[in-house]
């Protein structure tokens, strides 16, 4: 049995459980005889550039603490990828410590479905739309070398779609739900016979809708004249401001309008960090 711990960049670097993690690995209580960790180095935290993430020039450092050997290996090279993982492999049998594979690669998409990463990492993601995927260098390599013909790599990676496609329809098919139980279960005598929950009071939180339409009308606008928006944003404001037109919210608006009637009541808002700056949520 050996362990194995995957990781993003970002994560390895900026997670404190890492660190504690490593802290336990040669604990006589502890110990798993040695973890291999892989982490999976984009260059990017969701949107957050290494440089405002760390403070050191690699995010596997921390893995220095217990000395851990470390390999950084281009991941667009498979078989360098593999030698590393067997050398990673004997090490941890032969001396029972953990040791770290650092997967140099980069992350040819945004983090979510709703990230552009153009707007944030442009410079990045130009160079990234210009590499060939990792998938057609190697089999571009081995098809010159002779290794395997075109028709074999065809049939393979058909043969997996197929696998993807009959996954995919079979999942339609499950229509239980197990999570009911937890989810719609107070504890009995926790509520009142209004379903209002006995021990806690609320006062009303409701605003006007003259005041909700203000704050959506605010929210979608620009505060800036002739100022230049990208074009992508004007094109999220102009659809905010039919929802308010509508009487509609999402999830984004909503938000806004608590800020904007918690702010109009002169109470001071703050928000930190990479993903509020760009308006991700």
């Amino acid at each position: 049995v050996m362990s194995i711990l995957l990781h993003g960049d970002a994560a390895f670097a900026g997670q404190g459980v890492v660190y504690e993690t490593f802290h336990l690995s040669d604990l006589p209580s502890y110990t798993t005889n040695g973890t291999i960790h892989v982490v999976v180095n984009n260059q990017i935290g969701f949107t957050t550039d290494p440089r405002m993430a760390r403070s050191s020039p690699y995010p596997t450092d921390v893995a220095r603490v217990v000395n851990a050997p470390i390999f950084h290996v281009n991941a667009d090279d498979p078989e360098a990828v593999m030698y590393v993982c067997s050398v990673a492999a004997e090490w941890r049998n032969t001396f029972n410590k953990d040791v770290v594979v650092d997967l140099v690669c980069y992350r040819r998409r945004g983090h979510n479905e709703m990230d552009e990463p153009m707007f944030t990492q442009p410079l990045m993601y130009k160079q990234i739309h210009k590499q060939v995927p990792v998938l057609k260098k190697y089999a571009d390599k081995l098809i010159a070398d002779g290794t395997v013909t075109l028709q074999e790599f065809e049939e393979e990676i058909a043969k997996y779609d197929r696998i993807c496609e009959e996954a995919y329809t079979r999942s339609k098919d499950n229509k239980i739900l197990h999570i009911k139980h937890w989810l719609d279960s107070p504890w009995p005598g926790f509520f009142t016979v209004d379903g209002e929950p006995k021990s806690m009071s609320c006062p009303p939180t409701g605003i006007s809708e003259e005041l909700l339409t203000h704050i959506g009308n605010v929210a979608s606008s620009v505060p800036v004249q002739d100022f230049k928006i990208h074009s992508g944003l004007s094109r999220i404001l102009k659809g905010r401001s039919e929802m308010t037109k509508n009487r509609v919210v999402d999830w984004a608006l909503a938000e806004y309008m608590a800020f904007g009637s918690v702010l109009k009541e002169g109470i001071h808002v703050r928000l930190s960090g990479q993903d509020v700056e760009r308006g991700t949520f």
